[in-house]
């Protein structure tokens, strides 16, 4: 199972132990930050598939952190504010600037999970836990993994992510960078070699014409 990863821009250090605690307990891998120039790095060194965003953190405070975001080569991951700040402002604030959802502390722990959970699957521009891919074949939205006829299809981590990617973006053309920065991480080469592999045992199951090649620039995922 290929494990979708939070990045939790938090202070408190006990709120942030035990809230990585209970996501990692549930299969998601958390990546801690207590300030806003440790969440600019890990975000910089690795592959983030949502933000929890603590507001009042040293540096930069979360609303300005979260707006330069939005305005860099990261702009599109799902971003939850967890906050003690109550008022409408604030809140209006939030959504402006581009949070996906905002939760108030004290909350449940059980309550911040199924939030999560829905805002990846709106990511995935789905309110259910299987995509239906066609020909027998299902994406799981949760763990990231193939199925076909309720079996799962070994794929390497790489080529889930790849084709989580293309999911999210669907009929949309990925250039090559949009597609390294996904699947390599900071420390890692990309290779256009390994890329044109994974693309081939995508297209092994699913069909070679639901993935386009656009020549010089990248790839597109095709559903009509």
């Amino acid at each position: 199972m290929t494990q979708q990863h939070i990045l939790l821009l938090e202070d408190d250090v006990q709120l942030s132990d035990t809230v990585k605690q209970f996501l990692e307990y549930t299969g998601y891998k958390v990546y801690p930050a207590y300030d806003a120039l440790q969440a600019k790095d890990i975000l910089y060194e690795s592959s983030i598939d949502l933000m929890l965003l603590d507001v009042k953190v040293p540096y930069q405070n979360g609303f300005d952190f979260l707006k330069e975001i939005r305005t860099q080569k990261k702009p599109f991951i799902p971003a939850i504010f967890i906050t003690s700040l109550n008022s409408v402002d604030d809140v209006t604030k939030g959504f402006e600037i581009g949070c996906d959802d905002y939760i108030r502390k004290p909350f449940s722990l059980k309550e911040l999970r199924a939030r999560i959970e829905v805002l990846l699957k709106r990511h995935f521009k789905t309110h259910e836990n299987q995509i239906d891919l066609g020909n027998g074949y299902t994406f799981d939205v949760q763990g990231l993994f193939l199925n076909h006829n309720h079996q799962k299809v070994a794929l390497k981590t790489k080529e889930a992510k790849l084709l989580a990617l293309f999911l999210k973006n669907p009929n949309k053309m990925l250039s090559y960078e949009q597609i390294f920065e996904t699947l390599w991480e900071y420390h890692e080469n990309p290779s256009q070699g390994s890329l044109r592999a994974y693309i081939t045992t995508l297209r092994h199951a699913l069909g070679k014409t639901k993935i386009e090649t656009m020549k010089h620039l990248g790839y597109r995922y095709v559903t009509q």
